[in-house]
């Protein structure tokens, strides 16, 4: 039963760490020859899932994993040139790596040429590439090509040169092997503190290696109660927008109007007319919810929150929000047809019961847009891709009931309708404020377009720099400082003072685009940073903090936390990982996240394209059953990532105690600040206890 019970549990975390696994593209491969010939062409053909791409050859070292391939053994056959890619190419520049990137998407075939030298040939070859998409990229991947046969034709020059060819080029590559490793090992002797030979001794491998797959998910999914604290949070989020678009003028006066007019058609029965007020309230619900629905239903939140980095659906948002906040600046005001509001209210009109009061509140719909339209559709986007099924509909629901509780509140008490706020000046005040902050959120999405193309636009410092006018000028006009045409309504009003909740928010506006001053010269700004471009982009930056791994060697670090008690973060990363840089140089260097890395935590990077020889080639057997043999030490911390994590994507972040176990759930791409740090924070605590 035992041993059953132990099958059952390997099988369990096997099939879970498959689930996750991320397997986008697919390779064949062949051998074709011709008779007569003495070459041939070895022939892999990849296929490639939308949204990635592979990279083509020759990108230099500096660059992401390029497509190469290796002979381990090459009996009877000599490579004929260099490994030549074919498909369609793309060239793109790439600013972190500052060149051009060439890659494939959808499809690409590489090819390498070789000559037969012997009547017998033996070819075991690997091709290695590198795969990414704009969130996350694949650990170098290898595809394996084995075949053993007759040749179809012999190359006599070259069979009798092959022998002592081979014999130098070992010679050489013997020696160029040395001294690079002799190079390796005093680098990292250089940076790496020395691990007592006793603590490596005492550590327990199999615990170190033990998959935790169900432990991670388990924790990412009381974490994902996320799930649930998301949808509050949206549905606050549209609670808040609501509340926003009550008091524009296109909503407030309608209220005391709408309320009366209830009251008044039920006279000799009070009751009535507030039964007719609570269906108009119910009605704006069902309105704004229906409107939710939609969306999700038309889109889904995977379509829309594909849409939330593709860099023209950005641009297109960044203009609709441009256009909104000049409208709410009082340059021109936007409006449904009017024919679409007389036609529902005439209809309105012409009926009776409770399609006569549903039709009214559609009427205040229509008739409101023109303010509530650029709140709405701002709420929209920002519900839809959340990337939660119910965004929208949660989202929407949040609004409808701010903006129908007025209603439904003012009919059961309407002696409450004498002391609410009269329509004035302070509802336009209202508008440009939402005006500046629209143009705020214009800059954050032309930002996400910039990085995608590679424009350097919107560069960090010029991000900031309209910030800083944008929030700089919504305090002077808070203050009184600035007017806008809509503000004058008679003459003599351009000298009214502003109210005093007006002032105090325009000292705190000015307050926010001060702060935001010294991160023209790199500080941090946490306050910004999951809107701001990440800090690589910008050109001036007097903040060199690093923070950079003690360890790059799984056991060694272990043994170091073991002996240190402390926790260790687990950074799996790549040389050619864009995101991971992002992420180094946009969270990391945040002071907060700095500290907790270089004090509370041992830090271990595991690079998974270090191409640096294993002593011994290692045979494993994946999750899915396949064998496959680790020739290098990127190999092995991929291994480590797949069969103990259940994952193969890069950044990947885990928190876990000197014998392995997990202590957090995982975190990957996400320029969040205060996210990640409650990611440590959460590891920390854990350990604690």
């Amino acid at each position: 039963m035992k041993k059953i019970a132990t099958l059952l549990t390997m099988m369990t975390v096997a099939m879970l760490a498959a689930a996750q696994m991320a397997n986008p593209v697919t390779f064949t491969s062949q051998l074709k020859t011709t008779n007569g010939s003495s070459e041939g062409e070895i022939v892999f053909t990849g296929k490639i899932d939308k949204g990635w791409h592979v990279y083509s050859t020759n990108l230099g070292d500096a660059g992401p994993t390029e497509a190469s391939i290796t002979f381990h053994k090459k009996d009877g056959v000599e490579p004929v040139g260099k490994l030549k890619p074919v498909g369609k190419e793309i060239s793109q520049f790439d600013e972190m790596f500052g060149a051009k990137l060439r890659y494939f998407e959808n499809n690409v075939q590489f090819v390498q040429k070789v000559k037969f030298t012997k009547p017998n040939y033996d070819i075991d070859a690997d091709l290695e590439y590198g795969a990414c998409n704009d969130q996350s990229c694949l650990p170098p991947s290898a595809v394996s090509f084995k075949k053993a046969g007759k040749s179809p034709a012999v190359d006599g020059e070259t069979a009798g040169n092959k022998e002592e060819e081979d014999k130098a080029k070992a010679e050489a590559e013997a020696k160029a092997k040395a001294d690079s490793l002799a190079a390796l090992a005093a680098d990292s002797a250089a940076i790496t503190p020395a691990v007592d030979s006793a603590a490596l001794a005492s550590l327990d491998h199999d615990a170190l290696w033990r998959p935790v797959v169900g432990d991670i998910q388990a924790i990412d999914g009381t974490a994902g109660g996320s799930g649930s604290r998301s949808l509050w949070w949206i549905f606050l989020m549209g609670l808040l927008g609501g509340l926003v678009a009550l008091f524009t003028p296109c909503v407030w006066p309608i209220i005391p109007m709408t309320v009366s007019f209830f009251l008044k058609r039920a006279k000799d029965d009070k009751k009535k007319g507030i039964k007719d007020a609570i269906t108009y309230g119910i009605s704006i619900v069902v309105i704004y919810l229906a409107l939710g629905l939609i969306v999700t239903a038309i889109f889904g939140p995977s379509a829309l929150n594909a849409l939330s980095t593709n860099a023209v659906f950005n641009i297109f948002l960044c203009l609709l929000l441009v256009v909104f906040a000049l409208s709410f600046f009082g340059m021109f005001e936007i409006k449904l047809p009017s024919k679409w509001s007389n036609a529902v209210d005439n209809k309105a009109s012409s009926t009776s019961g409770l399609l006569s009061i549903f039709l009214m509140a559609f009427t205040l719909v229509l008739v409101s847009f023109s303010c509530t339209g650029p709140i709405i559709g701002f709420l929209l986007v920002d519900f839809a891709t959340s990337g939660n099924f119910w965004g929208p509909a949660i989202g929407m629901l949040g609004f409808a009931l701010a903006l129908a509780l007025p209603f439904t509140l003012f009919a059961l008490f309407p002696s409450w309708l004498k002391s609410a706020p009269k329509s004035g000046g302070w509802m336009n005040i209202l508008k440009v404020v939402l005006g500046f902050i629209e143009l705020a959120f214009a800059c954050k999405f032309f930002s996400v377009a910039d990085l995608a193309y590679g424009w350097h636009l919107m560069d960090r410092e010029v991000f900031l720099c309209l910030w800083i006018a944008i929030f700089g000028l919504l305090g002077l006009y808070l203050i009184g400082k600035l007017k806008f045409q809509s503000d004058i309504v008679m003459p003599g009003d351009e000298t009214k003072p502003m109210p005093v909740i007006c002032i105090m928010g325009g000292l705190i506006s000015i307050a926010f685009a001060i702060y935001m001053i010294p991160g023209l010269w790199g500080a941090p700004c946490k306050a910004v940073s999951a809107f701001a471009p990440p800090m690589n982009t910008q050109d001036f930056n007097l903040n060199t903090k690093e923070v950079r791994a003690a360890y790059t060697d799984y056991e060694q670090g272990m043994a170091a936390a073991a002996a240190a008690g402390k926790p260790v973060f687990l950074d799996f990363t790549g040389f050619g990982c864009v995101n991971c840089r992002k992420m180094e140089a946009a969270v990391w260097t945040d002071p907060t996240v700095a500290d907790k890395l270089n004090k509370d935590y041992v830090l271990i990077s595991l690079f998974v394209d270090d191409k640096r020889p294993l002593p011994e080639p290692i045979e494993v057997t994946e999750a899915t059953g396949e064998k496959r043999t680790l020739r290098t030490i990127g190999d092995k911390w991929s291994y480590l990532q797949r069969y103990k994590f259940g994952s193969n994507t890069q950044p990947f972040y885990v928190c876990v105690d000197p014998q392995g176990n997990a202590l957090s759930g995982s975190f990957s791409y996400k320029e969040d600040v205060p996210a990640f740090l409650d990611f440590l924070d959460g590891g920390l605590d854990k350990f604690r206890q």
